[in-house]
């Protein structure tokens, strides 16, 4: 359960109304169960303890590097308002109004309603016992041909995709979802504070009215257009290509530096431009050249991340950091706080990073938050990473949880889509179908068994059954008051179905399975060597394992060749005579290596802590081509399948290429 429960906005004393700005009585935007937010906003946000994982700041040096590693705690200990934090947007809302930190600035490029599931790509890294000899067999090519391959890759990178989080709500759950978020969100920014809510077609018009309400038709200030364009498989109406980005206020005065771009004409033939004109004028008109026009509200010179590649994560809706720079520079100045609750990539983070701001980066996804780790490492950032205690041990994200829950569970559809309010239903030898409810895990709404979502069972879902329902289950992640909840049921259930409660806590815990690693750790004349022997992970065989047969399933109906991600099959080009030959691509199973060494992503030794916060004092991470990124830092080394440190290792992470992680103690507990 959480601790407590935070007032949205203002602060208020008992008995007095929390919604004194934000009202809905004019129903300018009536949908289905839109009064039953006010149950929950009247509730006040669940607030939940937070535990620090991990302190991170720069890597130093090795000259004076007691002294150099006791001010860098101190500052990074100081230095709490940079934050990484996972979990619902809500929650981390609640801890930030309960410790009083102010947000100057908000940027949040929330799931569009778009009815999609959004996937990475997971690339296999090269086996570090084989690297070596295609490393030197490409060199051999390459100076046989004049340091041209051919066009032959020795190595194919081999990649599967994984789910990273679901898109995918009905409209009103959806606004319901973004009323409360919006409302959160405003409860911690500074009087002078702005937010920009990034969408596109699906949601936009809709969330428009919404963040009316919530911040009031007087302080929208623009609704930006973002322009790009590129090819479009829309046949019957003009391709879309452009995102809208609603900018408002929390009051009508508010942090705003402009945006400025180079006139398209320069200073040429001044005496014939300026005349007559006064000097102190000219000098005016000058420095107003110098600095450029102001941009419009529509923006068509910031390209998209796919044509920037060098920024490029494999992280699906990932933006340009040139979008966040323009926005943050624009609303904020340096020292001031900026906030992204549904993070993503970590772009915001780091831009503001990269501007001298203070950066809170919040989201769900355990992929997010290491990805923009490892992000801000590189950029040289010092901050905290934090979990949301909220008694919910989410696998990866919240998307993969729920199919690992429909494995889990006998009975669940095994559908994407999760409209519809019984999920399944087991089969009970006695008591015949019991129809099974499970808490939506990308719905923070759902996750509290309370007397609303009860009195919703009982005279809603549970009326509209068929006959000869004897039973239900209900599964909940957190219960307010058990026993309230059973009087209620007994006193206000007017069917004869019976209603069982389980916790799914105990369902979730089963989810995790560590990784197998097999190491050898060596003490040298200049410090410890751990040498890797091999890798096994259950997690990562199963689904590439799944990914082989489905790919194979979908080869053999198509005659054996590969399909993209829009399920169009792929093709070679051959030469035939005429230059228009094609031959299809046949598609090759991901093969995993006996020492499974290839599935390692990140390495990181805490020489400084056995327990508690962890401290990355020596870490190496492997890119998708195989080279070592040493604590942020890249080189052209392909990895050995060791890690060296000149300092006691106590605790050793790894983890694989889908994000998962395990802790082993390497030389216990420090005195």
């Amino acid at each position: 359960m959480p601790v407590k429960y935070i007032p949205y906005y203002p602060n208020t004393v008992q008995g007095q109304a929390i919604l004194d700005n934000i009202t809905r009585t004019r129903r300018v935007l009536r949908y289905r169960d839109n009064d039953k937010v006010y149950e929950r906003i009247n509730r006040g946000m669940p607030y939940y303890e937070l535990e620090k994982i991990e302190t991170v700041y720069p890597q130093i040096t090795q000259m004076n590097i007691d002294e150099e590693k006791n001010n860098l705690r101190k500052s990074a200990q100081s230095a709490n308002e940079n934050m990484l934090i996972r979990g619902e947007c809500i929650s981390a809302c609640a801890y930030l109004k309960d410790k009083d930190i102010k947000v100057d600035l908000v940027y949040i490029d929330p799931p569009f309603a778009s009815g999609a599931d959004y996937a990475k790509k997971i690339y296999l890294r090269r086996n570090p016992k084989i690297a070596e000899a295609i490393a030197k067999a490409e060199e051999d090519l390459l100076a046989a041909n004049g340091n041209d391959n051919g066009g032959i890759d020795l190595e194919e990178l081999r990649a599967f995709e994984e789910k990273m989080y679901g898109d995918i709500w009905n409209k009103e759950d959806y606004l319901n979802w973004m009323y409360e978020n919006l409302t959160a969100i405003k409860s911690v920014m500074s009087e002078t504070g702005s937010i920009y809510v990034h969408l596109d077609w699906h949601i936009g018009h809709y969330v428009k009215v919404l963040m009316d309400e919530v911040f009031g038709e007087d302080n929208f200030k623009n609704e930006i257009v973002w322009c790009y364009n590129g090819p479009s498989v829309i046949k019957n109406a003009f391709p879309r290509k452009h995102d809208v980005i609603y900018f408002y206020s929390k009051e009508e005065d508010n942090i705003f530096n402009g945006a400025y771009v180079p006139h398209k004409s320069g200073l040429h033939n001044t005496g014939q431009v300026f005349g007559d004109m006064e000097s102190q004028n000219i000098e005016r008109v000058e420095e107003l050249m110098e600095r450029g026009k102001m941009v419009e509200d529509w923006w068509s010179d910031l390209f998209p991340v796919d044509r920037v590649r060098f920024e490029m994560l494999d992280y699906a809706t990932q933006k340009p950091e040139a979008l966040l720079e323009r926005i943050i520079k624009a609303s904020s100045n340096e020292g001031m706080i900026v906030a992204d609750f549904f993070g993503g990539s970590g772009v915001t983070a780091k831009v503001a990073h990269d501007l001298k701001r203070k950066f809170i980066h919040c989201d769900v996804g355990i992929n997010s938050i290491q990805i923009t780790r490892d992000r801000l490492i590189s950029a040289g950032a010092e901050f905290d990473i934090f979990d949301i205690q909220d008694g919910v041990s989410l696998f990866r994200n919240p998307v993969q949880t729920m199919d690992k829950l429909k494995i889990l569970i006998p009975g669940l559809k095994n559908e994407d889509s999760l409209d519809n309010f019984w999920e399944g239903a087991i089969n009970d030898s006695k008591l015949g179908l019991m129809p099974v409810y499970v808490p939506n895990l990308l719905d923070h709404s759902t996750k509290v068994l309370d007397m609303p979502l009860m009195n919703h069972i009982i005279n809603e879902a549970m009326t509209d059954l068929p006959d000869g329902v004897k039973q239900v289950i209900v599964y909940y992640v957190d219960i307010e008051n058990e026993k309230e909840l059973k009087e209620f049921m007994d006193e206000y259930n007017a069917t004869n179905i019976q209603i069982e409660l389980r916790d799914l806590k105990s369902i979730l815990n089963e989810v995790v399975i560590n990784d197998e690693i097999d190491y050898e750790i060596k003490e040298t004349d200049a410090g410890y060597e751990i040498e890797f022997k091999s890798f096994i992970s259950d997690r990562l065989i199963q689904k590439i394992n799944t990914y082989n047969q489905k790919k194979s399933l979908n080869n053999s109906k198509n005659e054996l060749f590969d399909e993209d991600e829009n399920g169009n099959g792929e093709t070679d080009e051959e030469e035939n005579g005429n230059g228009k030959g094609k031959t299809k691509k046949p598609f090759k199973p991901i093969e995993i290596s006996k020492n499974g060494l290839e599935l390692i992503e990140l390495i990181s030794l805490d020489c400084s802590n056995s327990d508690g916060i962890w401290k990355s004092d020596t870490e190496l991470k492997i890119d998708k081509n195989g080279f070592v990124i040493r604590h942020g830092e890249k080189t052209k080394q392909f990895w050995n399948a060791k890690i060296f440190s000149n300092q006691k290792p106590l605790r050793m992470k790894v983890r694989n290429i889908a994000g998962d992680e395990s802790i082993i103690e390497l030389y216990g507990k420090t005195n």
